[in-house]
């Protein structure tokens, strides 16, 4: 936070810098890890792009578990607020991205390129 000097001492500051903290923060739609050693589960969250993996966000939007259970990777969304949060701007992350693509919310994530070894072999 910027200090706005009421006279306590020799200068103030411009107005902007006043608001300047008021700016909007970039804010991402990532996977924040939960659960036990080997057992990971993940909350898919909107958070600051500045907070820690697993630190302060503004909103759980769904959940991911990777460890098949069943045979199946459970996958639970809110697909209401995912949307509203896209359509203010918020970017997914990759992995993100993939499982949105796979629910059909998103376009469906771009495969990976191949590297010349590869394209060799084929």
């Amino acid at each position: 936070p910027l200090h706005v000097c009421e006279g306590c001492c020799e200068r103030s500051f411009p107005i902007v810098w006043r608001h300047l903290h008021r700016a909007a923060m970039p804010v991402v739609m990532r996977l924040a890890r939960a659960g036990h050693r080997h057992q990971a589960f993940y909350r898919i969250v909107v958070a600051p792009s500045k907070a820690k993996r697993d630190g302060r966000h503004l909103e759980k939007v769904g959940t991911y578990d990777p460890l098949p259970k069943g045979g199946h990777k459970m996958v639970s969304l809110n697909v209401d607020r995912i949307k509203y949060w896209l359509s203010v701007g918020v970017q997914p992350s990759d992995a993100v991205a993939k499982l949105l693509g796979k629910a059909g919310i998103l376009p469906p994530f771009p495969q990976r390129i191949s590297t010349k070894k590869e394209a060799e072999e084929e």
